[in-house]
């Protein structure tokens, strides 16, 4: 029987299941995580069809994964917080701890990142990883590891409402109604209080659950200018002279330039999605409307806890979302799903 079994890339649009080696404690602060859901996220498929994603390329066989939640199999002799047994969340990015990206809090901005599943470092899809402790999150009884799995790309909304600074009445529209936006709806308004969500897209079926799970309003692109899908959107929806925040979280151009158009003057913008590295951008509106305009990248100081929390809470619900379990042998049949665009988020277990 396999000690380590994994999900590995060999090359672009090649997998195989290899028995790795089991981690070893390499800290005494560190633990070793048995791994037991791992949620299937954009970019692994994108690493899975193309090798690379920007200047990350796949050189050599790599593990897959890193939306995960496991059981504590064994803790370093340092470790405090957690013993064998435990429940958790893995926050998959470990940084330095030592550059000022890291000291300011913004540790996920760290140029020493060494984050699962992006070239060279090994992702979680296996029998079993190793975390420091303080980035494994203790699941409280009422949250189940199939929504530990979801902590992930909860931190990763979580944080585009944070740099969007979304507050309490406002107006919010969110582009794309993937896994990351439909959280991004769900965060605005039931953990930050935004009053009015907006989810857009062109897929009738994902705005139809987008409306159940945590949208006030749906709205469904044209084939026309952003401008015109920008004005067409502000009124269907009531936003007056515009959405105080809009976010983009499908990275697609043209959803970029209308939601330019779609925020209020003074509002803000904050860009979550990753697409083309270089796209045409409303410069002049942007300046004229004096946008504070940011992008967004992972998650840091506090993300994963206040998800974590919030999940618990009840506030931030996630089971929604999942669409699908498979075994950890039907691993590709997954990844081939999600490609496809079949259902929202899909789960594999294990291995045994």
């Amino acid at each position: 029987m396999a000690e380590n079994l994994s999900f590995v890339l060999e090359k672009p649009g090649s997998v195989k299941y290899e028995d790795r080696p089991v981690p070893q404690l390499k800290s005494e602060h560190d633990v070793i995580v048995n791994v037991k859901y791992t949620g299937i996220c954009g970019s692994d498929v994108h690493y899975w069809v193309h090798g690379r994603i920007g200047a990350f390329v796949v050189e050599s066989p790599m593990v897959l994964g890193h939306e995960s939640s496991g059981v504590i199999h064994s803790v370093g002799a340092a470790v405090k917080t957690l013993k064998a047994g435990d429940r958790v969340a893995m926050e998959p990015g470990i940084p330095c701890r030592r550059c000022v990206r890291c000291k300011d809090g913004n540790y996920n901005l760290c140029p020493d990142m060494a984050f699962a599943a992006t070239p060279p470092f090994d992702g979680t899809l296996a029998k079993y990883y190793a975390l420091p402790e303080d980035f494994c999150y203790k699941l409280p009884d009422t949250v189940s590891l199939e929504e530990g799995a979801l902590v992930e790309p909860a931190a990763v909304g979580v944080h585009i409402c944070r740099m969007a600074k979304v507050a309490p009445g406002e107006s919010v529209v969110v582009f794309g109604a993937g896994p990351i936006g439909l959280l991004c709806c769900k965060v605005a308004r039931e953990v930050f209080g935004a009053t009015k969500v907006v989810a857009v897209d062109v897929n009738a079926e994902r705005l139809k659950f987008a409306q159940g799970y945590a949208a006030t309003h749906v709205f469904s692109s044209e084939k026309v200018s952003p401008e015109e899908n920008a004005k067409r959107l502000v009124q269907e929806a009531g936003l007056g002279p515009g959405a105080d925040v809009v976010i983009d979280a499908s990275g697609a151009e043209v959803c970029i330039q209308t939601a330019i158009h779609v925020a209020r003057v003074g509002g803000r913008f904050t860009q979550g999605g990753m697409g083309k590295p270089d796209i045409a951008f409303p410069i002049g509106a942007m300046c004229a409307k004096e946008l504070h305009v940011t992008g967004s990248f992972r998650y840091s100081s506090g993300d994963y806890q206040l998800a974590v929390d919030m999940i618990a809470s009840g506030k931030l619900s996630v089971k929604e979302l999942i669409s699908k379990k498979v075994t950890f042998e039907g691993a590709e049949e997954a990844f081939s799903n999600v490609k496809q665009g079949n259902g929202i988020k899909w789960l594999i277990e294990g291995p045994n």
